[in-house]
Parts: C-alpha cells; sequence; structure tokens
C-alpha cells in the first residue's frame, strides 16, 4: 500500500511544474525505477488513476522504465548483476558488496499540452 503515498508525490511533482509551465494537461509521465526499489508498477498505475481523477493529469499515461540491478563485490571487484533471491558475489561468494544502479526511483520528464481542450 505504500504505492498510494508514492503515486500521490509524483501528482504533487507533476501538477507543480504543470502549474509552474502554465500547462492546460498532463498528457505523459515517464518514471524510472530499479530493480531494487519496492515498487510495484501496477499499484503505481492503478493509485495514478484514481487520484488523478479531476486533475490536470487525469488520463495521463504513465511510462515505466526498469533499471536492472547491478552489484560490484567488495571483495574481489566483480561487477555483475544479481539473480532475484541471490546477491552474493558469482565469483568469490562474497557477501560485502556495493550497490552500482538498481535502486533508482524519480520522475524523469514529464509532456503536457499548453492548450485547453487538445
Amino acid at each position: 500500500m505504500h504505492e498510494l503515498p508514492v503515486a500521490q508525490s509524483i501528482l504533487d511533482i507533476a501538477l507543480r511544474h504543470a502549474r509552474q509551465a502554465g500547462a492546460a494537461r498532463i498528457t505523459d509521465l515517464y518514471l524510472v525505477i530499479g530493480d531494487l526499489a519496492s515498487v510495484v508498477d501496477d499499484s503505481i498505475q492503478f493509485y495514478w488513476d484514481t487520484i488523478s481523477a479531476g486533475t490536470a493529469a487525469e488520463g495521463a499515461t504513465l511510462h515505466f522504465k526498469r533499471i536492472r540491478a547491478e552489484m560490484q563485490c567488495m571483495e574481489c571487484f566483480e561487477k555483475y548483476h544479481p539473480g532475484k533471491d541471490d546477491l552474493l558475489c558469482p565469483k568469490c561468494g562474497s557477501v560485502g558488496v556495493k550497490i552500482l544502479a538498481g535502486e533508482e526511483f524519480y520522475l524523469d520528464s514529464i509532456e503536457v499540452d499548453t492548450e485547453p481542450g487538445e
């Protein structure tokens, strides 16, 4: 259920930027989500459809770009993409790893219409 406040934050950010740009409505939002982020695309979409109703973002399309997890072992410095349930280094088996990618979660861009009714 933590996707509801996440969706609300996305809506708040999008509406604020649309107002600043003088936009009549928001048409598309592009989200970047790392595989290690605990955010479910379908849940965000579900809440988005509900909370955006009656706003300048109603009917806007959410686009999700997933970033694959990448780790680096701090023992042997091997870079690798972990499996879903196995974060250990595949080369040496170390648990001492650094996350290089996969925790991202942000609103990358917003597309708007500046003319009402388009």
